[in-house]
């Protein structure tokens, strides 16, 4: 069930209603300590959002996670988290995909690994049909790509490829490095390492 109306929207406990009992509760770019226990006290099976505070992940647990290993927890929830820590936008993709998968039948596991055999968070909404699967090929950074960028002070904004110069450019630690312009959807335009954004 979509229980914001956007991606950037943050998931209170507000949002949360009786008839979401049963439900994998959508959020946007964050989700509270608040929401999650007001989530399990209607009896929803999930959350799923953008980002999550440590200090919010921990008031809900009563303790502190570790993030190499998770799906062990002794809670009734599910919790999927599609961007990183703090409050970070739902990509719009994601976002109106499951969007779109509102009302159906889905199943969500939030286990995570990351060593000794990589295990990431799962969504899987069964659909009928013939099953032909389009694959395409993943394609590179260009212009127009939708891009998040990961490192400081622009970590979790989102934006689109505007310019991608051939020639190296020396940054702060005086490296020369490859460089991409981003229009960040808020308007600005900055000029980042190619390796501080990941493609959307």
């Amino acid at each position: 069930a979509m229980a914001v109306q956007n991606p950037g929207e943050v998931l209170t406990s507000r949002h949360i209603k009786a008839q979401h009992r049963g439900c994998i509760l959508v959020g946007g770019s964050l989700v509270t300590a608040t929401a999650l226990r007001r989530a399990e006290q209607v009896g929803a099976r999930g959350v799923i959002c953008g980002g999550i505070l440590d200090k919010d992940l921990s008031d809900y647990l009563g303790y502190e996670i570790g993030l190499a290993i998770t799906g062990h927890e002794d809670i009734p929830l599910s919790v999927v988290v599609t961007e990183g820590f703090g409050e970070m936008s739902m990509a719009e993709k994601t976002f109106a995909l499951l969007q779109s998968l509102e009302g159906m039948e889905a199943s969500i596991n939030g286990s995570t690994q990351i060593r000794a055999g990589v295990l990431r968070p799962e969504i899987v909404v069964p659909r009928e049909g013939k099953g032909n699967v389009q694959e395409t090929a993943a394609t590179g950074l260009e212009i127009g790509s939708r891009v998040r960028l990961i490192r400081n002070p622009w970590f979790g904004k989102l934006g689109k490829v505007t310019a991608l110069p051939v020639e190296l450019q020396r940054i702060e630690s005086e490296a020369r490095v490859r460089v991409v312009e981003v229009e960040l959807d808020e308007g600005r335009t900055v000029t980042v390492p190619r390796a501080n954004v990941e493609i959307l």
